[in-house]
Order: structure tokens, then sequence, then C-alpha cells
């Protein structure tokens, strides 16, 4: 169950200033050419032409033949060259595909970086810690529906009975975020059982957030109470499959929520570019072992 922060304003400030400067522009991984020449067909009559000699002439006669055979599968669109190198393109973007499953396994082994352990919702005990790589921190966690922010159809005050029409984060047109339509993911204030801040993470920060076999991207965009974790917006439930209700939706376990450290987008809006960057900052974290 979600609960109302008290330290909203204050929070806000924290997860807001100072701002990080951008990302440097994203760079596909360089592209590796497949370029394998195709072996000589060798004839074996050793009797063809009689003796060394016609030997040596069917195995030129074999190679030259081989050779005419391969520019011509090339051009009827065999499998020459070009095919040969579409197959090596399908087989690197398979490895190079960030999966659910791929995120979960990297994301399998925790390195503790916050002093205790967070509650999923009030009344729980505290099970959740704070993991982190130098490319990343996660946590595993429940997911609850955050509705605030922009009132619209599906979050206000009849919807939500705990709907704040505000969000620690502003977007670039300085309005609240939208949690119906933008995908943002909650983190806790800062306190002393951990810092977002001093991981990289701020308003802005680009998050993979994995349910399922699902993963999409999001944004950190909002505080929650110092003491729970485990809350993202309308939108990144949705996106998720998860019900998005505010009053009933959610779910209690197997969401894990992976924010890429000093990553940001300046448009918090901007979803195309939430998107783009998560994928090459989560292909980074996969890379890295």
């Amino acid at each position: 169950m979600r609960v109302p922060s008290l330290t909203l304003a204050a929070a806000g400030a924290a997860l807001i200033a100072p701002a990080l400067p951008a990302p440097a522009t994203a760079v596909p991984p360089a592209e590796r050419v497949a370029a394998r020449e195709g072996s000589a067909v060798r004839d074996g009559d050793a009797t063809h032409g009689g003796g060394a000699a016609g030997v040596a002439h069917g195995e030129g006669a074999a190679r030259g033949g081989a050779a005419a055979a391969g520019r011509g599968a090339d051009r009827a669109g065999g499998p020459g060259r070009a095919e040969r190198a579409a197959r090596g393109e399908r087989t690197r973007g398979a490895e190079d595909a960030v999966t659910a499953a791929r995120l979960l396994a990297r994301a399998g082994r925790c390195a503790r970086i916050s002093r205790g352990r967070y509650r999923t919702d009030a009344g729980r005990p505290a099970t959740v810690p704070v993991c982190g790589t130098r490319d990343a921190v996660f946590w595993k966690a429940d997911l609850d529906i955050d509705c605030d922010g922009r009132p619209t159809a599906r979050c206000n005050r009849r919807t939500d009975p705990v709907f704040a029409p505000a969000t620690a984060v502003l977007g670039s047109d300085g309005r609240r975020l939208n949690a119906e339509t933008l995908p943002y993911i909650v983190v806790p204030a800062p306190s002393r059982r951990w810092d977002h801040r001093a991981s990289g993470v701020r308003g802005g920060s680009v998050a993979a957030v994995v349910y399922g076999d699902r993963v999409r991207y999001a944004v950190v965009g909002d505080t929650g109470p110092r003491d729970l974790i485990g809350e993202a917006s309308y939108a990144t439930a949705r996106a998720l499959g998860i019900r998005p209700d505010p009053r009933s939706g959610g779910v209690s376990s197997g969401v894990t929520y992976i924010v890429f450290r000093d990553s940001r987008i300046t448009a918090v809006e901007n979803r195309a570019a939430a998107v783009a960057e998560g994928e090459r900052l989560a292909r980074r974290f996969l890379a890295r072992h």
C-alpha cells in the first residue's frame, strides 16, 4: 500500500539539484564485418589428364570452377558473402539483445550499497537492500502504483485516495509529470540508510524495469518515504503488463529496478530519448561483468 510522503517538497529539491550533465550521445557498437572466403573444392580424380600433370590440371580446373560457382551464387542470390554477412549480423544481434533473462542474471548477485534494508509496504519487515555495480544500482521489490502529478482521467483524487498533484521532478515545461502517460519510477527520499545522490541517481536518471519477460525503460520521476521502496507510475505498470489501478493494482513482488549511474534525460517527458539511452546503458551494463 502506497502512503503519502510528508517530506515531498524537501525530497523533491534534493532529487532535482544539483543537475547532472547530459550523457554523451549514444553510439551504436562498431560493426564487425563477417567475410569468410569460400573454400576451394578440389577434384580428387587423380586419373584425369593422367599422372601428376593430370592431377595438377584437374585441381586447377576444380579451383577455377569453385570460384566461378561462388561468384555465380552471389549473383544469383545464393549463399554468398552478403548472405553470410547477414547471418553474422543476426547472430551478433541475438547476442547483443537486451532481454529480461540477461538483465536478471546480471543483477543476480548483490553487492549491497545501502546501510540497511527497505520495507515494501508500511508495517512489513525491512527485507530489500539496494545493490550496486560500477554502472548501476538495483533492487528487487513490489510495484505500488504512483498516480501523483498532473491530474488526468485515471490519476486524480477520485481514483487515487492518496493522490498528490505534485511530483519531485518537473518536466522541461516546468509542469508536474503525467503518471498516466510517462513511465517513471520512485526512489526513497535520501536518508542515512541510502542517499541516491551519492550513487549518481537524480531526477531524470534512466532506469530499466524488469517484470516477467518484459523490460521497459523509465526515468526517475518522484521520491517516496525514506523507509519504503518499490513504486512506479501508472504508465510503467501498464507497460509491464501489471494492473495499473491505483486502488487495487500493482504486484506484491517480482519487479527488478535497475537505475544507471550518472545518466540523465534532460527533458524527462521524452520517452523516446529514455528508451534509446536505456538500451545503450543496458548493453553496457551487460557487457561489463
